[in-house]
């Protein structure tokens, strides 16, 4: 009888235990006093006299979280397929085989939309490894009917700000630029904080993506994470109409001083380094000082990856109708991940491409113009001044404009394009240190 009566106290101790320390373990994971929603302690849970309904709030909350738990499993499941799992029997499983390389699609008025998504959706080769997010500001209400018609196959964000920016009086007619600022800013922002994701591939709603675009991002997100020289990778080539560049080359990759835009590929690091010093309006120019670039290269194709077919936008189709909608669009597969990109890393490229372009013989602009040019090239033309610089650059037909004394597609200076079947350096004279901010 005693034994009994003694197991009965210690069952009985032993339910008490645990009863208090199951209250405890969730009084403890619940948020402490003046940190809850509504500013007050959570009292659900503290025990009362009531030994039942203690009992049966216990199992609701339980059920609640186990319910939160089963929501995260689903996530977690839903991407297994990242995930290589060893042929081992009990084994752990492995990291994923590639890095997730978001694409972020910057969104607004435009119903065409469905045309890049389309592309996109078509040709990325893994839905895990490239999800596409949407982010749509201007709150155009068709445009975001597209966007929602693709359903779970994107993720449609929208900006909550659409309020128009107090601007300068001289200002007001560039409202859109202030705008589309915001937007960058905002939306990258869920991207590297909300998400954290560690890269990201930027395209505006305007342009096409064909196939295999996403080929030379994969092979150069190790170069561009382990070459601090570099900050950004882009699909496009400015001065890449038909008949400018080597379409025997489609390999060919180059690195550039000039900011491309138009499908670029940025790291995690380098927004936090540029987020809390972004600009209110014109990010892309802004991008493009010195300030931010920081003596950093880009790495661009000879053939473009992308084509814009936005003719109508912020920027009334500046350039459209004269260069870029000429671009010649790669069409042939290359197999980047397989080829040595290790030429591209700074003091390997920077003497190469010097030394190509400094033996090449000095030609003058009557002679490539005129086509009297002998042999096979590479030709160099040189150029003294700016004035001199944007003359020949018009009259060949690449594109004339500087920013921050940067030419489109230069490095160190020099404009590398084809023109009548022969490759030509456009550059300043050998010796060349730095470029003049004042050539704008």
């Amino acid at each position: 009888m005693f034994r009994k009566r003694s197991s009965l106290i210690l069952c009985g101790t032993f339910l008490f235990v645990t009863w208090n320390a199951v209250l405890v373990l969730l009084l403890w994971g619940r948020a402490p006093p003046g940190q809850l929603g509504d500013g007050q302690m959570d009292l659900a849970l503290l025990p009362t006299s009531d030994v039942v309904g203690d009992v049966i709030r216990m199992a609701e909350s339980f059920e609640s979280e186990l319910e939160k738990q089963k929501k995260i499993l689903s996530q977690i499941l839903s991407h297994q397929s990242m995930w290589k799992p060893s042929n081992r029997k009990g084994s752990k499983v492995n990291v994923p085989s590639q890095p997730v390389i978001p694409i972020l699609v910057i969104a607004c008025n435009r119903v065409t939309v469905r045309r890049c998504l389309d592309k996109l959706l078509q040709h990325r080769p893994s839905a895990e490894l490239y999800p596409i997010i949407v982010s749509q500001d201007c709150g155009h209400a068709n445009t975001g009917e597209v966007i929602s018609s693709y359903g779970n196959k994107v993720t449609h964000l929208k900006q909550p700000d659409l309020s128009d920016i107090p601007v300068r009086a001289e200002h007001k007619k560039f409202q859109g630029y202030y705008k589309i600022s915001r937007h960058y800013r905002w939306a990258l922002n869920q991207v590297f904080r909300n998400v954290s994701h560690t890269s990201v591939v930027i395209v505006e709603d305007d342009l096409e993506v064909p196939a295999l675009l996403s080929k030379p991002y994969i092979a150069l997100l190790p170069v561009l994470k382990s070459d601090p020289s570099l900050w950004c990778v882009s699909a496009w080539n400015d001065n890449g109409r038909d008949g400018y560049v080597d379409p025997g080359k489609p390999d060919l990759l180059y690195r550039t001083d000039f900011f491309p835009g138009l499908g670029w590929m940025l790291l995690r690091e380098a927004w936090e380094e540029l987020e809390p010093k972004w600009p209110a309006s014109f990010w892309d120019d802004w991008m493009r000082q010195p300030e931010q670039r920081r003596e950093r290269a880009c790495i661009r194709p000879e053939i473009s990856r992308t084509l814009t077919f936005g003719q109508q936008g912020v920027s009334l189709g500046q350039f459209y109708d004269k260069y870029l909608k000429y671009i010649k669009l790669n069409s042939e597969f290359v197999p980047f991940t397989k080829l040595d990109l290790s030429y591209l890393r700074e003091r390997t490229y920077r003497k190469n491409f010097e030394k190509e372009v400094y033996s090449a013989p000095l030609v003058t602009y009557d002679e490539v113009k005129q086509g009297q040019l002998k042999g096979s090239g590479p030709f160099r033309l040189q150029y003294s001044s700016k004035d001199s610089f944007k003359v020949m650059a018009k009259s060949l037909g690449i594109m004339d404009d500087l920013k921050s004394g940067v030419p489109r597609t230069g490095f160190r200076g020099v404009v590398s394009f084809f023109y009548r079947g022969r490759r030509i350096y456009l550059a300043p004279p050998p010796g060349w240190t730095q470029y003049d901010a004042t050539w704008s």
